[in-house]
């Protein structure tokens, strides 16, 4: 729905320039009121289901194995991710962490069922109760031998794992995981697309990190 939105409000706005443009080559005034009129009205409408989309919606956070959908060009949502397992460490290799090692584990799997797909400029971060955010520790990650990019292409029904390496304070509460793709005119699409996780105001879905989490000494 917010594609399609978002499509019309730019389809029509195309439209309303070339008669803005007529109306002033042919002097024809109740053209330029009722264009004008019309692209007001539009756009407060637009702009009231984008607000209300964005302030009522709520924050998620899922569970061990509990998948979230990526949309790729904002129509099919095949691809998907989830958070399978969860160990901590104090140290990975000849590297020690400042507070714990956190090394999650997660599935990048699809259900479309002909055409190849893959996640793009995919980034992962988390986030603490106190909204502190803490990013890959890609050096301690080389201790985990050789893993696939995120950005792997996978067939229809493929899937593969992926873990990565969070260097976490021993006081941070409620740590979850941030899975974010798309990059450049993605993101400035995305700002104003109705209903989208990415969009101004929207409430985020994270992947809980607590549960069922192990303390380990990985080498």
């Amino acid at each position: 729905m917010g594609a399609i939105l978002l499509l019309m409000t730019i389809g029509g706005s195309v439209i309303a320039a070339i008669l803005m443009v007529i109306s002033f080559l042919k002097g024809i005034s109740w053209l330029r009121t009722f264009v004008l009129g019309g692209v007001a009205v539009w756009y407060s409408f637009y702009i009231i289901i984008f607000l209300t989309s964005s302030v009522f919606s709520e924050e998620k956070t899922l569970a061990l194995n509990e998948p979230k959908s990526f949309c790729g060009f904002y129509f099919d949502c095949h691809l998907h991710t989830a958070v399978t397992n969860v160990r901590r460490a104090k140290t990975l290799g000849d590297k020690t962490a400042s507070g714990e090692f956190y090394i999650v584990k997660v599935k990048v799997f699809s259900d479309a069922k002909r055409e190849p797909l893959r996640l793009i400029g995919t980034e992962a971060k988390i986030i603490d109760a106190q909204k502190r955010e803490y990013e890959r520790d890609t050096e301690a990650e080389k201790f985990l031998g050789e893993q696939p990019a995120f950005e792997k292409q996978i067939a229809p029904t493929e899937t593969f794992t992926k873990e990565i390496v969070f260097d976490i304070p021993a006081d941070a509460k409620d740590p979850r995981l941030d899975l974010k793709d798309g990059y450049g005119i993605d993101h400035y699409i995305e700002a104003v697309l109705v209903g989208d996780e990415d969009s101004f105001f929207h409430k985020r879905t994270y992947f809980g990190l607590a549960e069922q989490t192990q303390t380990v000494s990985a080498k």
